[in-house]
């Protein structure tokens, strides 16, 4: 499923092999948060997704982990931002900003974070849509669903 629509947006993608199950499944363990049926499944069809700017739009399984660990527990961090500990980050832009799936009443949505400001607005409610965005509108598609500080 996953595949073929990434293929019907982006024919030129390229795309790796599937994670390994236990890779997957080693997420939730980690982070300590339900993994998202659709980011699970999409990586158990594909272990990445890169746009034509070589911009990691889905991270790799391993990346998933490591960047989530590192975040949560760099001494920076903690100093700097609001806790990640509820955000599964899988995503990013060269321009910047970082996507996470944030848990809500409702459901997994998908976040926009901005590391200079440590802003964090709801981009999209699911990865598809997340990948239609990414894939044919370009890079700066999430710049509307960030605001400057003090705006309503």
């Amino acid at each position: 499923m996953w595949r073929e629509l990434i293929d019907e947006l982006y024919p030129e993608a390229e795309l790796p092999a599937p994670a390994d199950e236990a890779t997957i499944v080693e997420i939730e363990k980690v982070l300590s948060l339900p993994l998202p049926f659709e980011l699970g499944s999409l990586l158990g069809e594909c272990n990445g997704v890169y746009n034509q700017y070589g911009d990691a739009v889905v991270w790799s399984a391993e990346r998933v982990i490591e960047d989530n660990l590192a975040m949560r527990n760099e001494p920076d961090s903690l100093e700097l931002y609001a806790p990640f500990h509820e955000l599964i980050f899988f995503g990013d832009s060269d321009m910047g900003p970082q996507f996470a799936y944030v848990h809500t009443d409702y459901g997994p949505g998908i976040i926009v974070w901005d590391q200079e400001t440590d802003q964090r607005r709801l981009a999209v409610v699911s990865l598809r849509d997340y990948l239609v965005r990414c894939l044919t509108q370009g890079n700066g598609w999430f710049r509307s669903t960030v605001r400057p500080p003090g705006s309503r």
